[in-house]
This record gives C-alpha cells, sequence and structure tokens, in this order.
C-alpha cells in the first residue's frame, strides 16, 4: 500500500451522502511494487509524477470517485522506433465498496477509514497507455528497403517493381521514359 494513495474517509461514512475533494501529486509506483515493462513498450517510469484530482462522495455501503488523472508515459514509436512521449489524462467514475457489503468486478473495495487509491490510479493509467504510440503524429517512419529515417529527409531507395506488374511496365505512351509517370 503507497501511502501517498491513501485517503483518510471517515468523516465521508459517518455522514452519508457527503462529499470531498482531493488533489496532490506522488509518484507513480515509488514502492516499486509493478514489474517494469520491457523496453519495446509503453510505460510509466515508477518515479513519474502522476497527479490525481477527485471528489469523493458517500453512499450507503461505499464511496463513489470521479476525477482526473494524469501521468507522463515513454515507449517506442510505431513507425521510426524513436523515443516516444506523452501524458495519459484518464476520467475515472468508479465504486470503492466495503469489504462488509458484496463488491463485484465492477467495484474496488475498502476497509475501515482509508481508502487506498493506489488499485485504481494504476489500473486507470496503465488502461490509457497507447499501444502503439507515435514519436508526433507526421512520423514519417523507416524506408523499407535501407531503414533510413524518413523524417530526416529523403532516403534516394527506389520502391522496388512488382514482377505482378511487369507486362504493364513495358506499355508506354508515345514519348514516355520508363519510369516516367503520367497524370490520369
Amino acid at each position: 500500500m503507497s501511502a501517498a494513495y491513501v485517503v483518510p474517509v471517515a468523516a465521508l461514512r459517518r455522514v452519508v451522502p457527503s462529499s470531498m475533494e482531493v488533489a496532490f501529486e506522488a509518484p507513480f509506483d515509488a514502492e516499486r511494487e509493478l514489474t517494469a515493462l520491457g523496453e519495446a513498450e509503453t510505460d510509466v517510469e515508477p518515479d513519474a509524477p502522476v497527479t490525481v484530482r477527485l471528489r469523493l462522495e458517500s453512499y450507503a455501503g461505499g464511496i463513489r470517485v470521479r476525477g482526473s488523472i494524469e501521468a507522463p508515459w515513454h515507449g517506442v514509436c510505431r513507425r521510426c522506433a524513436a523515443r516516444a512521449e506523452g501524458v495519459a489524462r484518464v476520467s475515472v467514475d468508479e465504486r470503492f465498496v466495503s469489504e462488509s457489503q458484496t463488491a463485484d468486478e465492477l467495484s474496488y473495495s475498502f476497509e475501515g477509514d482509508e481508502l487506498d487509491l493506489t488499485p485504481l490510479v494504476h489500473d486507470a493509467i496503465m488502461l490509457d497507455l497507447p499501444l502503439a504510440p507515435l514519436c508526433r503524429e507526421a512520423c514519417a517512419g523507416l524506408c523499407p528497403q535501407c531503414g533510413a529515417d524518413l523524417n530526416e529527409g529523403p532516403c534516394g531507395c527506389t520502391a522496388p517493381s512488382d514482377p505482378r506488374w511487369a507486362t504493364l511496365d513495358a506499355l508506354r505512351f508515345p514519348g514516355e521514359e520508363p519510369g516516367e509517370s503520367h497524370p490520369a
């Protein structure tokens, strides 16, 4: 249990319904409880600052948590293999139910007068990470022939001809040179 994500909720539990706002910044995984993903995976550094802004609302048997969570992530660009970075911005609307109540797969459980937000924060951020990140939207990627980074400029390679179209390559308009394209 990361103490940074523990919120006292005794006052909320005594007066139902009631609400409170919480806002804080804490390291993503200061306790090093999560296993780091591979270098080619999108991940969040353990010491990355997570910004949490939530509204906690009590109801009979539980607490509803709504708000936003932000954390920086890093990964490998799917087009050029350079480092890609971004910020996961997640809206959450979840329920925490007392262990004395029946919990289901759509809620988190808690006991006592403290609410540990660690599982909620980790789940929200990890589920929002891009599966195939880009270093930038206009990334040109790598040349499929020579592997040059096309973001740095053209490589000069010519695309190999497809043997299935070789017969059509022989067809030319009068005065047209091979390799010259004709506007349609």
